[in-house]
């Protein structure tokens, strides 16, 4: 399936809005004050909303219209970006000042808060998909990542007072891959059922990376319709060093181990497993049963990229 990607040249757009996080790890080289003025100058006059907790949130974004600028971390993205999904006449501009900022890479959005906008002079409109999750638990929507397996369990045994570290989250998803003893289970790839398998890692992508910036799907692309699903058979594992060794060298879906496939539609079997949806933990209940089903919806955003961007995903 091919899918016809509109990019679309930015007008002079006056209308904006700066929703900033003050806890974000770029926040201290940048003030609110540093951003509406760089935003002034090139050609919006933006509102700044300071939002300190989900309600303000919710408040600052009931009807926004024209540019929503988001200063902050992949979190504070993705909070914003639930409130603008499916929203006509908005668009969603990345400032990225987080630790992994898995978004702003994929869009080839990086560097200090002020040269991004700067960049953003003539930027283009693009589409980005999100996934949608309907599951036993409730409906999410996620930007980066939904999954189950090793991945999922180590989310939920990760200590958040250890910091955000990519080097200690590829340590940690190796050697659970190794460890790590799943059930079979028969996934439905855009309705058609393959065989039981017992999956140690099992993660539907939207971008290239998710977490602390684990690299696990380099083909992934928010632009194309389309989620990657990527797998591990627990019985043809790979060994911990060649786990980390393709994630240091960016070539995870090279092992022979890892099976990828680009779909619209996957379904798993729901016995009670962790997931997590992007950075959130759904954590197991143990008894339960059904099905997880996660869906791609095209388009749900309008995000601005810079028209002459930086090579997307330059690793430091």
């Amino acid at each position: 399936m091919t899918i016809a990607l509109e990019v679309t040249p930015l007008e002079e757009v006056a209308e904006a809005t700066l929703i900033f996080n003050g806890k974000a790890g770029g926040s201290e080289t940048a003030s609110p004050d540093h951003l509406v003025e760089a935003l002034h100058q090139i050609g919006y006059r933006p509102v700044y909303r300071a939002t300190a907790s989900e309600e303000d949130l919710n408040e600052a974004l009931a009807s926004v219209t024209g540019t929503v600028f988001v200063a902050g971390g992949d979190g504070t993205i993705r909070a914003a970006a639930m409130h603008l999904a499916g929203r006509p006449g908005v668009t969603l501009g990345v400032i990225p000042m987080g630790t992994a900022n898995n978004i702003g890479r994929m869009l080839g959005v990086q560097g200090e808060p002020l040269s991004v906008i700067a960049s953003y002079q003539g930027a283009q409109v693009r589409p980005f998909d999100i996934g949608k999750v309907t599951a036993p638990w409730g409906v999410d929507y996620f930007l980066e990542a939904c999954g189950c397996g090793a991945f999922a369990d180590v989310m939920a045994e990760y200590d958040p007072e250890g910091g955000k570290s990519p080097v200690r989250a590829v340590q940690a998803v190796a050697a659970t891959l190794t460890t790590f003893d799943p059930a079979p289970v028969s996934l439905k790839l855009d309705g058609q059922e393959l065989p039981d398998i017992p999956y140690a890692l099992l993660e539907v992508m939207n971008t290239k990376a998710t977490g602390p910036r684990l690299r696990l799907a380099t083909s992934a692309d928010p632009h194309d319709g389309r989620l990657d699903v990527i797998r591990i058979d627990q019985q043809e594992r790979d060994s911990v060093l060649a786990y980390m060794a393709a994630l240091a060298r960016d070539e995870f879906e090279a092992l022979p181990s890892v099976q990828a496939d680009q779909v619209q539609c996957i379904e798993i079997p729901y016995h009670g497993q962790a997931f997590h949806v992007d950075g959130e933990v759904r954590p197991g209940e143990q008894g339960q049963a059904g099905t997880v089903k996660i869906k791609v919806w095209p388009g749900a955003l309008s995000v601005l990229v810079p028209q002459v961007a930086a090579p997307a995903e330059v690793r430091p």
